[in-house]
């Protein structure tokens, strides 16, 4: 594996998480494309149905560096490595949280836009990265379907400063449904992740904001270890 790949030393911080990658998808393509030959086949299938180059560059760099990430972690080829997914935590269906069955390591990616991110970790884990929405609208339906306090929080604030913080909000969340593995099958409005500055602390969840491209909101949810603080504390 090369040496060059760039490694986050932020997510290190995070009790549970080993690895974050990230990377923009103009930077890699080149050498992940020459490299597609060791994804397996549901994934070489997924990558030749793309219609849009953009989804199908982005999607290559995520599943060939995920690969390399992981073959390396666990001492094996990338392409020797056997990918699959848990039940769904929800409705118990084949779409849960994709693992490597028999192995200790957790792992999440997010890709969008031009820009993709990978966590390994030894707890359970979820990543998200989003492009910070230009279209008011989009701001004002998605977050009617908000939990009511993060309703609040948008509401409060200054119409120029609304997109990001439904961003950084969205992105709390859509890590922290991938950790738990019930992804967007879930209401939105059920978990408080909050939209300001800090995201809102959970009993049983780590939720980390992570530094992104101008532009863009990236978070990570991981499982605690430790209990988490009382609002004293913080």
């Amino acid at each position: 594996m090369p040496t060059d790949i760039p490694i986050s030393r932020q997510a290190l911080t995070l009790p549970g998480v080993e690895l974050l990658w990230s990377g923009r998808v103009s930077d890699h393509i080149a050498g992940v494309l020459a490299e597609r030959h060791i994804l397996d086949s549901e994934e070489s299938t997924r990558l030749a149905a793309f219609v849009r180059d953009a989804d199908r560059d982005s999607y290559a760099v995520a599943h060939v560096m995920l690969r390399r990430l992981l073959g390396e972690w666990l001492g094996q080829a990338p392409e020797a490595v056997t990918l699959s997914r848990e039940p769904c935590a929800h409705c118990g269906g084949p779409h849960g949280r994709p693992v490597v069955p028999g192995s200790p390591v957790h792992f999440s990616l997010s890709h969008t836009s031009g820009l993709v991110m990978i966590a390994l970790a030894t707890a359970s884990v979820g990543i998200d990265v989003e492009g910070v929405p230009d279209d008011p609208g989009i701001v004002t339906d998605v977050a009617s379907q908000l939990h009511q306090k993060e309703r609040a929080d948008l509401a409060a604030l200054p119409a120029e400063g609304r997109a990001v913080a439904f961003a950084r909000c969205w992105t709390r969340k859509e890590a922290l449904l991938k950790a738990t593995g019930v992804g967007l099958n879930e209401g939105l409005a059920l978990t408080y992740v909050g939209a300001g500055a800090q995201p809102a602390v959970n009993a049983e969840w780590l939720l980390a904001d992570l530094s992104a491209d101008p532009g863009y909101t990236a978070a990570v949810a991981v499982r605690r270890t430790t209990p988490a603080p009382t609002p004293a504390s913080q």
